[in-house]
Order: C-alpha cells, then sequence, then structure tokens
C-alpha cells in the first residue's frame, strides 16, 4: 500500500527528534505538524498532545522518528530511535531520515508483523508551506457524485484533511525556541511567535468601543421599528425612497461590525471584513464627494444650471405634445381624443413649470443638504441623486400612468369583446373561460364598442408609446445609478485585496511539483497552492444587496409593456388567489 506523509518544509533542516502529526486512516496519509527535539520526557510529551488535542479537537499523536544527519550518523542514536517505536506505539511507524548533504531522502513506514499483513509499505514524501496552508482557506470545486474522493494525493478529500488539520492544530504553533518549557519544538513559528503591540492594543480597545456603538445602534434601530413610522404615509415613502432602503441597509452593516459577537467560522469573518472595507470605501468616496461640491461654490453652479435644464425639459415635452397632437410621422390620428390627450398632458406640464418656478429659490439649499448628506458615504448621496430625479421627473411618470391605464382599459375591452363574438366569457371564480350564450341586443352593443375601441386605439396606443419611452429612459438613468450603489455595497473588496497581495490566503486547489523520482527512493513532491480566481473570489464572498427593486426578464418586461402593466419602480402587480 502506498501512504502519503505531509512534511513541513520548514521542519527540514531541524535536529532530529519525534514527528508529531495525525494519521488519517480515510485518506492512507500523514500529516506532520511538528518536530519533537531531543531531550525530553515521553509522558511530558504525551501531556503535551492530551493539551493540543484538548484545545483543537484534532487526534495528534507521534507518527514516527526524524533524524537528520549533518555528520556521520551514530549507531547509538539509530537505535535510540528504532526503540521509541515501544514507547509511543503507533501504527504504521514512520521513519524520516535527511542524509548528509541534505540531498538525498529516505522514509519508512513500517507495521507490526502480523498473520497476513506485509511489515513495510511504500511512502510518498509531499513537502508542504506550514505558514501558507494555515493561513489559506480551502474553496474546493465541485466534484461530480461519479468520481470518487480520496483516490490519490490531489483528492479534494485528502486536501481537506490537510487543511483542516493544520488550521485546527493552532494550539501546538504557539510555543517557540524562546520558551523555556519542558519540550522543545519545531514549526513554522520556531524562530518566534508572530505578533504585533498595536494589534493588541486593538483587540483590547475594540471591544468597550464596539459594545458602545452597538448599544447606539440598537437605539437608533429601535427608534425606527416605532409605531410612528408604521403609520401609512411614512410606511409608503420608506418602502418607495431610495434613500431610506440604502439607509437600512447601511444600518445593518455597521450592526455586523460593531456586533459583539465572535465569528464562528471564516467564512463570516470575511464577511465583516468584506463589510468594513465596502463601508471605508463608501465613506472615503462620500468626503471626496462633499470635498468637491463644497469647493469653488460649485452647488451654486449646479443650482443655477438646474432650473434651466428643467425649464428646457418642459420646452422639449410642450413640442413633442404638439407634434402628437397634428399628424405624427404622416399618421392620421382621431382628430377629438387626440385633442382631448394633447390638452390634458399640456396642462400638467403647465402646473410641472410653476413647481418648479415656486421651488426655484429654495434649490441651493436643498443641493447644500444633499451634498452634506455625502458625509453618510457616497451610496447614500447616489440613493438620493435617484430620489431627486424621481422627484423632477414625476410629471413624466404621471404621463406614463395616464397612457398606460388608458391603453390597458382598451385592450382589456377588445379582448373582453372578442369573447363575445365567440361566444366566450371569462369565469371570475374558477378563472378560466367558458363558454356562454348572448342574445342579438348583446351582440350588437358589443360589436359598436368593438369597433369604437378598435378605431380609437391606435391613438391612445400612439400616447402610451411615446410616454413608455420616455419613462424609461428615466428608469434606466435611476437603474444606472442603483447599478453603482449595489456595486459599492456588494463588492467584495477585502477578499479582492487579499487575492491580489496573498493570494495563497484564498486557494482554489493544489499543484504538485515533483523534487525527486529515482528508482529505490521514495517519490518527493512539493505541494503549491492554487489561488482561487478572480471572477469565483467575487461570486463566493460578494456581499448581499439592498434589493428593493424588483428584477424584471426580458421577456417579462415586454410581456407587461404590451399589455399595459406599470413597470419598475412603483407598479408590483401581485395574482389574487382564492
Amino acid at each position: 500500500m502506498v501512504l502519503k506523509a505531509f512534511f513541513p518544509t520548514c521542519c527540514a533542516s531541524a535536529d532530529s527528534g519525534l514527528l508529531v502529526g495525525r494519521w488519517v486512516p480515510e485518506q492512507s496519509c500523514a500529516v506532520v505538524l511538528a518536530v519533537v527535539h531531543f531531550p525530553f520526557i515521553p509522558i511530558q510529551v504525551k501531556q503535551l498532545l492530551a493539551q493540543v488535542q484538548q484545545a483543537s479537537q484534532v487526534g495528534v499523536a507521534v507518527l514516527g522518528t526524524w533524524c537528520c544527519c549533518r555528520q556521520e550518523p551514530e549507531e547509538s542514536l539509530g537505535r535510540f530511535l528504532e526503540g521509541l517505536a515501544a514507547v509511543f506505539p503507533h501504527e504504521p511507524w514512520l521513519r524520516l531520515c535527511r542524509e548528509r548533504g541534505g540531498t538525498f531522502w529516505s522514509c519508512e513506514a513500517t507495521r507490526r508483523q502480523g498473520p497476513g499483513t506485509p511489515g513495510e509499505d511504500q511512502v510518498t514524501l509531499i513537502f508542504y508551506d506550514q505558514r501558507q496552508v494555515l493561513l489559506s482557506q480551502l474553496h474546493p470545486p465541485a466534484v461530480p457524485p461519479d468520481r470518487q474522493v480520496g483516490a490519490d494525493p490531489t483528492s479534494t478529500g485528502g486536501l481537506a484533511a490537510v487543511f483542516h488539520t493544520v488550521a485546527r492544530s493552532e494550539a501546538l504553533f504557539r510555543s517557540d525556541r524562546f520558551d523555556e518549557g519542558p519540550v522543545r519544538l519545531s514549526h513554522w513559528q520556531s524562530e518566534g511567535v508572530e505578533a504585533s503591540i498595536l494589534a493588541e492594543l486593538a483587540k483590547r480597545a475594540s471591544g468597550p468601543v464596539c459594545l458602545l456603538l452597538a448599544s447606539l445602534l440598537s437605539l437608533v434601530s429601535a427608534v425606527g421599528a416605532c409605531r410612528v413610522f408604521q403609520l401609512r404615509p411614512l410606511s409608503f415613502l420608506g418602502s418607495k425612497l431610495s434613500t431610506c432602503e440604502q439607509l437600512r441597509h447601511r444600518l445593518e452593516h455597521l450592526r455586523l461590525i460593531f456586533s459583539t459577537k465572535k465569528a464562528e467560522n471564516p467564512a463570516q469573518l470575511m464577511r465583516k471584513a468584506n463589510t468594513v472595507a465596502s463601508v471605508l470605501l463608501d465613506m472615503a468616496l462620500g468626503l471626496l464627494l462633499l470635498s468637491w461640491l463644497h469647493g469653488r461654490s460649485r452647488i451654486g453652479h449646479l443650482a443655477d444650471t438646474l432650473i434651466p435644464v428643467a425649464d428646457h425639459v418642459a420646452e422639449e415635452l410642450q413640442h413633442l405634445l404638439q407634434w402628437l397632437m397634428g399628424a405624427p410621422a404622416g399618421l392620421k390620428m382621431n382628430r377629438a381624443l387626440d385633442q382631448v390627450l394633447g390638452r390634458f398632458f399640456l396642462y400638467h406640464i403647465h402646473l410641472w413649470i410653476s413647481y418648479i418656478h415656486l421651488m426655484s429659490p429654495f434649490v441651493e439649499h436643498i443641493l447644500w443638504h444633499v451634498g452634506l448628506s455625502a458625509c453618510l458615504g457616497l451610496t447614500v448621496a447616489l440613493s438620493l441623486l435617484a430620489d431627486i430625479v424621481a422627484l423632477l421627473t414625476f410629471h413624466i411618470y404621471c404621463f406614463y400612468v395616464y397612457g398606460a391605464r388608458l391603453y390597458r382599459l382598451k385592450i382589456h375591452g377588445l379582448s373582453s369583446l372578442w369573447r363575445l363574438f365567440r361566444g366566450k366569457k371569462w369565469n371570475a371564480l374558477r378563472r378560466r373561460v367558458d363558454s356562454c350564450s348572448y342574445d342579438l341586443d348583446q351582440l350588437f352593443i358589443g360589436t359598436l364598442l368593438f369597433t369604437i375601441l378598435l378605431f380609437l386605439l391606435p391613438t391612445t396606443a400612439l400616447y402610451y408609446l411615446v410616454f413608455t419611452l420616455l419613462r424609461l429612459l428615466v428608469v434606466a438613468v435611476q437603474g444606472l445609478i442603483h447599478l453603482l450603489v449595489d456595486l459599492i455595497n456588494s463588492l467584495p473588496l477585502y477578499s479582492l485585496g487579499l487575492r491580489l497581495c496573498r493570494p495563497y490566503r484564498l486557494a482554489a486547489g493544489v499543484k504538485f511539483r515533483v523534487l525527486e523520482h529515482e528508482a529505490g527512493r521514495p517519490l518527493r513532491l512539493l505541494m503549491q497552492i492554487n489561488p482561487l480566481p478572480y471572477s469565483r473570489v467575487v461570486h463566493t464572498y460578494r456581499l448581499p444587496s439592498c434589493g428593493g427593486h424588483p428584477q424584471h426578464s426580458w421577456g417579462s418586461l415586454c410581456r407587461r409593456l404590451f399589455s399595459g402593466e406599470l413597470i419598475y419602480p412603483w407598479g408590483q402587480r401581485s395574482d389574487k388567489q382564492d
């Protein structure tokens, strides 16, 4: 049988001693974690392994012996190492030796002689970087069910066992060569445990600060959940305004950041780190926007430009309505209906112009407060901009609603009358089309109404088409703003930075490089970590977005437009069921 022995590269030059690690019988592999050096007392080594096993919940044991022959090998040392198998019984028992010069290695795995069992196994020696494996997080690909896991050293199950063993055995790496303990070890932190005074001070100070901020955020959430804000006008505005949605979303982010609850797994820790990076980037971009707006009186220039632009839009709408009231593109419209609809919409435009001029003295103050909201983050300012665009184009939305309702009324009337001609009717209770018999008067009235609606449909459809295109243009602008907001909210910046600076932290798998493959000697491989692709990093660690607006496919959108249903963001149809 072929056994796989994972050996850390940091122990390749360590003094002779015992191999401490974990044996994984399912994968037939041994994961070496450290080397215990001479002199030692066996009972103290067993006590250390028991403490590590209790702290990490990993079955750590003595796997064998390690011999580093810098000079001529001594026979007494060899006999002593062989005798340790009786003190620390483990099967199989590894004997790993690095010969003089550091070029040739020998590795053996012996078992106790029994009936029908061989006494020695073939060993494949795999070197790995212990620090990288400890700090990395494995993201194995989806394995098809027809493939067996664990058949070779590159299998997902074997890799997961290796990564899990090294990650859970962190308690074994807390001691270094400067400690005056009874047992001396060699591992990746043997030269000194990594520490930072600033990091320790930040950890001690973060507890009270997080507790205080979490209390303040809970108070803000309690105020926002009071019954005053649940009344019909306030609750309706809170559910429709993008600014309120973004503030609620950002409040959830802050509660997650300043939560005193410890992350239970690496995924939650990565999500919190990505949230911190997203909030910091949002605040930094918001402060840059605030400094740009309040510099060189740019807010005053924007206020002076906004009113003429609104007047220009209103004038263009008036010209468009006058064109529709004539003979648009040479089409023959119903004169009476065309004049009624045109004058109706022109009256709304006059009301809108009066409203704009009434608000013109306060535009600069409104823009000043909008710019001040950028201190809460760029996403809040962009959400407020989306609400301002919706407010400034409210007359276009009204035109679209009027045209859509009138168009939908005629479509429904024509469909009902068409069923009347075929002797059918819509059964509202059973939600199906049933047969029905009509008398002569009903058929005559139905024919007249069908003819009237059919000849009035082109005029109504033309107005509906024009205002739907204008509405789609406004929705596209708002969609771009919301897309930018969702990008800032959901982009995993910390994970992308980790992938760029330390690729081994996010592992998609491993690759093996052959170090030695000679007859009569064990196969030696070097395990290297394959970093996770950027696309998979974004897909795996993408933060949840606001999701305050309905999403429609292209087919659903075209079907809604053709049938005259209201589209994003105000109209959300819910089918009634009995």
